[in-house]
């Protein structure tokens, strides 16, 4: 009779896609996710022109003309820097969110992208490469924050029967970001040196679009009721996004997850990674947020050209070929967004890091054999289309979307930020040491990157439980539930270890 009731109340959580629902998944992702895939690929077109900016202004300034290994340090400072401003917004995504609201801290974030495009846009004309690095660390700044709190935010207003398919529409808007900024960085477009500047600032103008519409729509309803306690506003929240439909057992779970939280206030980063009671949940987190940057995604995506040019591939052909690589990752983010509540989290994650660790593997074959037999420079092209494939169908959106489902109201802002903080440090550190680990390695550089692939997918097997269709409480329990079978299989092995070194000990 107990699980019928829950049965019944699970079937009146589960709601319609509306086009409030809908709307606001698109704007939120558009003015703040997408800015994130084109900042990530925008550097790499103009490259030269930059690097050549950069010698030109030393040289006419300063008197001094720095060496290839100093370009190449100050250009690495630059695709890289980005991320450290990511890293610092990730940090303050917990108080931000909890402060502001999750609605409101997307708008009042978006300041930081006009100040930064502004400065990107205006610094050949003033003569100061500080400005470009500056002005990639500010919109840096706001990607951190709103890579976190988009899929937050989404996550909370989705019912739990759509909340895979919203979850994913940032993931969407990050390919379909770094597709724009590859054919905007065609030659015939604005891939040519005098355009370079405007190519770098061309992000505040989704930032405006999103700033004229999004104070339109309401705040996150989990957050009206659960760390505000506002009920009416809760309701009229509940009923701009559901439209029709009975939103009583909405209120009703929200209510019981408050009750349960009633004596916990939003936890902050130190007594998150000190609660216990999450600490498979935090684990999980970790290990997929590391792995989604660690596997080598953010270098395909930093140093595309390179890539292809160590391949084979005319200088020519290489542009065409990178915005052919871009088309890809827009089909394989929207293929992951429409089977995700098909088939679960679980499938996308695993299969797609299983087959980026092959890629990536391909990738030292092929490049490490293409001089003996010139058909190999295919393999290596497919192989990276492959990886970028992988990456976008589960990786790219996933572990963004499961950091909401596994944490309860009270632990969700500051684990977003333990994800945010160590996402956002794995793409710099890719970004920074990628070049010079290359030079170092060569392609067997992407064996380090398999290995990480394969590692996550195995975790991810043994460990990670599938959230499809669940309720945040209901995902809590089963890892409440999981919690204590692995607790005990570790102390039985601990137990079996010490008893062995005893019956030792005795011979």
């Amino acid at each position: 009779m107990a699980e019928e009731l829950i049965t019944e109340n699970n079937a009146k959580i589960s709601g319609h896609l509306t086009g409030s629902l809908l709307a606001v998944a698109f704007l939120a992702s558009f003015g703040s996710s997408m800015l994130y895939g084109y900042n990530l690929a925008v550097i790499n077109s103009p490259a030269k022109y930059i690097k050549e900016f950069y010698n030109q202004t030393l040289f006419n300034y300063q008197d001094w003309t720095p060496n290839q290994h100093y370009l190449t340090i100050l250009y690495s400072l630059t695709v890289s820097i980005f991320a450290i401003g990511g890293m610092i917004g990730a940090l303050l995504v917990g108080r931000l969110a909890t402060k502001y609201g999750r609605k409101g801290i997307l708008v009042r974030s978006t300041i930081l992208v006009f100040i930064g495009g502004a400065l990107m846009g205006f610094s050949r004309w003033s003569r100061k490469p500080s400005m470009v690095i500056a002005g990639r660390f500010i919109t840096g700044v706001h990607s951190g924050i709103s890579l976190s709190v988009v899929p937050m935010y989404l996550g909370e207003i989705a019912p739990k029967n759509l909340r895979g398919f919203l979850g994913l529409i940032p993931s969407i808007h990050i390919c379909l970001g770094v597709f724009i900024a590859q054919v905007l960085g065609l030659s015939e477009l604005l891939g040519k040196e005098e355009y370079w500047p405007l190519l770098l600032s061309l992000v505040m103008f989704p930032t405006m679009i999103q700033l004229m519409l999004l104070p339109w729509f309401p705040e996150s309803p989990r957050y009206l009721m659960i760390e505000k306690g506002d009920v009416p506003a809760t309701v009229a929240a509940l009923k701009w996004f559901r439209k029709k439909g009975n939103i009583q057992a909405e209120v009703d779970e929200m209510q019981e997850e408050q009750r349960s939280l009633s004596s916990i206030k939003t936890l902050s980063v130190s007594r998150l990674l000190m609660d216990r009671s999450v600490r498979w949940q935090l684990l999980t987190i970790v290990v997929v947020n590391i792995g989604m940057q660690l596997s080598g995604i953010d270098a395909i995506w930093f140093y595309t050209n390179e890539i292809f040019r160590n391949a084979g591939i005319t200088e020519h052909n290489i542009q065409y070929t990178t915005v052919g690589t871009g088309a890809v990752e827009v089909i394989a983010g929207m293929l992951g967004c429409f089977t995700i509540e098909r088939l679960g989290r679980r499938p996308l994650i695993i299969g797609g890091f299983l087959f980026m660790g092959f890629c990536c593997a391909g990738i030292t074959v092929s490049v490490t054999y293409q001089a003996q037999l010139s058909l190999l420079s295919y393999v290596s092209v497919g192989c990276v289309v492959g990886i970028i494939a992988g990456f976008c169908i589960g990786p790219a959106g996933v572990p963004f979307l499961i950091t909401a489902e596994l944490f309860k109201q009270s632990h969700r802002p500051s684990a977003y930020t333990v994800a945010g903080c160590l996402n956002w440090l794995s793409n710099f550190i890719i970004g920074f040491v990628f070049p010079f680990l290359e030079e170092a390695t060569g392609p067997f550089c992407y064996l380090i990157f398999c290995a990480i692939c394969w590692g996550v997918a195995i975790y991810a097997i043994l460990i990670i439980p599938e959230t499809k269709n669940k309720t945040f409480l209901e995902i809590s329990q089963m890892f409440a539930a999981k919690k204590d079978v692995l607790d005990d299989n570790m102390k039985l092995a601990l137990m079996n270890g010490y008893g062995t070194l005893g019956i030792h000990d005795e011979k």
